[in-house]
Parts: C-alpha cells; sequence; structure tokens
C-alpha cells in the first residue's frame, strides 16, 4: 500500500502557520482541529514543524513566557518529508528511525498531504486484515 491511498481517504488538508506566528497560535490550532502537529511554512516551503512533543519541551524549558515564543525558535527543522509513492512500510520504518509521528507528503517541491504514524498503523492492519480474510477464504475452498 502507497501513502497515495491513505491521503486519497484522508485528503489533502494541512494545518499549516507561518514562523513568525506564536506558540500561541499553534496550540489555539492543535486544539481547534484535534490534531498533534502544525506544519510551519515560508511560502510554499516547508520550514518546520511544531508537535505536541515540541510544546512539552517548551514548557518544561520555558513555561512562564513559552505561548509567547515564536514557532521560527522552537519548531523542529528540518523536517523529514515523505511521497505519495512512497510505501506504508517504509514511511513507518523512516518515523520509527527519526522518532517522529507526523510527516509531511511532498510531491518533491510542494506539499501535498501529511500522514501520521496513526493513520499508517491502521492503514496496515486494515491491510492484514485483508490479508487475513482473503487467505480464510482460499483455505475455506481448499478445505
Amino acid at each position: 500500500m502507497l501513502i497515495a491511498q491513505i491521503l486519497e481517504q484522508k485528503g489533502p488538508e494541512v494545518a499549516s502557520l507561518r514562523p513568525t506566528h506564536s506558540v500561541a497560535d499553534a496550540v489555539a490550532l492543535m486544539a481547534d482541529r484535534r490534531i498533534g502537529a502544525v506544519v510551519i511554512e515560508d511560502g510554499d516551503a516547508i520550514v518546520g514543524i511544531f508537535s505536541e512533543r515540541d510544546l512539552v519541551k517548551l514548557l518544561a524549558r520555558d513555561r512562564h513566557t513559552a505561548l509567547d515564543s515564536n514557532l521560527r525558535k522552537v519548531m523542529t527543522a528540518p523536517v523529514i518529508t515523505c511521497q505519495a509513492g512512497d510505501r506504508i512500510d517504509q514511511v513507518i520504518a523512516l518515523m520509527g528511525n527519526r522518532h517522529v509521528r507526523h510527516m509531511p507528503v511532498t510531491d518533491g517541491k510542494r506539499m501535498i498531504g501529511i500522514v501520521s504514524i496513526r493513520d499508517l498503523v491502521r492503514a496496515r492492519f486494515a491491510e492484514k486484515e485483508l490479508e487475513n480474510a482473503t487467505l480464510l477464504d482460499i483455505s475455506r475452498m481448499h478445505g
């Protein structure tokens, strides 16, 4: 299964902000959309990502002024991306190796979506369920 198939189900919408926005802006957007990360874009370029993990680290370091911080100073950069033609198992491995839970999807130049580890695990689980059902059907036909 390919990343493109997840994007077909999920859609291309990605929550993004500019690097000049504040952490408070990112937190409000994440809470409003019930998401775990916001992509930071400067024009069409992905320059960073701000996630729940970044927020926790920031609060531990500077809880009194954390919400006023500029995203440029606290975002994770550079951002690891994948492409629509990548296989889900490859992207899961990459996310695990790099310890990230959200990955923008690009067409090589511009962002066309985002996937989370939850999206990928759900897709793999559905894929395995289909494989198991198919094997059971084959076994019943030959049994």
